[in-house]
């Protein structure tokens, strides 16, 4: 099962030089029907690409901001619907197209406004449009980027040997779009597309003004997080004060900071309680921190059950429980150990800290 192809617009992206000075052109090489597009060599080439796209693994709310796929949704003000979207235009003009000419048009609209973006690099950008006739009686629109490769040698005849391609593509790390985003076989979602971009560069994300993307996991829990810090700041502080200012102040750069310190305002009892709405709504959230350079990875809900936080003269201890020690890589004296109780460590910590 995949795609039909009923059109499809090549275009060859050319950068000359660097920066503000860069001089960026695309250059239009084809437009094929359904026909042409059959017997032309971008078949073979294509075969199975879009399925796999639209196959490809995407969460809604991703683990980080730098995930490779992720889920845009065109932008749209209260009241208003999608066709006052500019870029859902650019996607629908394409998407109903009803003769080549019509698509070839939209194709160039989407590579003239591509070719504009500061991030833009040479290349062969592709625009389709095709259809899945298991499922639906609508077109999807896919664009794909596929960057040169560098030093490309291909073995030709026994007299030549080795042919140099100079501008040689692959389908290896090739960016896409896909519109509309299809939630699960047979279901799509038309305010929304599917973007794949394997690299930093958010080349597709600069290309896309009018589209916006879920939060991320970690952005959603630290909004939890300061929405439950602010709450019991106005408990403290029933009235304005320069205090109570300092204090918000002071807690939204913690939040902001890469490395953040331990706060010590929170009980136990607090903690596991603030705690259990975001392990519900995300089981599998993960808790990490280093105590000096001892680095801690485990899940929230290990918190109060299988990690435990304390202080002993001013310094921290961390306790960590579980029913088995496994070790890898490296082979250490450690593993020969023979576990102490827990009340003679504690002693032995007492002394060391009471001499």
């Amino acid at each position: 099962m995949d795609f039909d192809i009923k059109s499809l617009a090549f275009y060859l992206i050319e950068v000359e030089g660097s920066g503000d000075n860069a001089k960026k052109q695309y250059k239009p090489m084809a437009v094929l029907d359904e026909t042409t597009y059959e017997e032309s060599a971008l078949k073979p080439f294509l075969d199975g690409e879009l399925m796999k796209i639209t196959k490809r693994k995407v969460d809604r709310h991703p683990k980080n901001e730098q995930v490779p796929t992720k889920i845009g949704r065109f932008m749209v003000e209260p009241g208003y619907d999608l066709g006052s979207n500019p870029n859902f235009n650019q996607f629908n003009r394409i998407k109903q197209a009803e003769s080549l000419e019509a698509f070839s048009s939209a194709a160039d609209e989407i590579a003239s406004t591509y070719t504009d973006t500061t991030a833009v690099r040479g290349g062969v950008l592709i625009v389709t449009r095709a259809k899945l006739n298991k499922y639906f009686d609508e077109h999807f629109v896919f664009i794909l980027k596929c960057d040169f490769e560098q030093k490309v040698a291909s073995i030709t005849n026994e007299q030549t040997l080795i042919h140099n391609v100079q501008m040689a593509i692959t389908t290896k790390n090739m960016k896409s779009i896909q519109y509309p985003f299809m939630v699960e076989d047979g279901m799509i979602e038309e305010g929304e597309l599917k973007i794949h971009q394997s690299s930093h560069s958010r080349y597709f994300e600069d290309f896309l003004k009018y589209v916006e993307y879920g939060e991320s996991m970690p952005e959603i829990i630290k909004n939890q997080v300061m929405g439950m810090v602010h709450q019991e700041i106005s408990e403290t502080y029933h009235d304005e004060s320069e205090e109570k200012e300092k204090v918000e102040q002071a807690m939204e750069a913690w939040a902001t900071s890469p490395k953040r310190e331990l706060q010590e305002r929170w009980s136990d009892e607090q903690v596991i309680e603030a705690s259990s709405s975001i392990i519900e709504q995300t089981p599998d959230i993960e808790l990490r921190f280093k105590l000096d350079h001892i680095s801690v990875k485990g899940l929230l809900a290990d918190f109060g059950e299988n990690v435990h936080i304390a202080k002993i003269n001013n310094r921290y201890v961390v306790l960590l429980e579980g029913d088995y020690l496994q070790f890898e890589k490296n082979v250490s004296p450690v593993e020969m150990l023979k576990p102490s109780e827990l009340t003679m460590i504690l002693e032995r910590l007492n002394k060391k800290y009471s001499s």
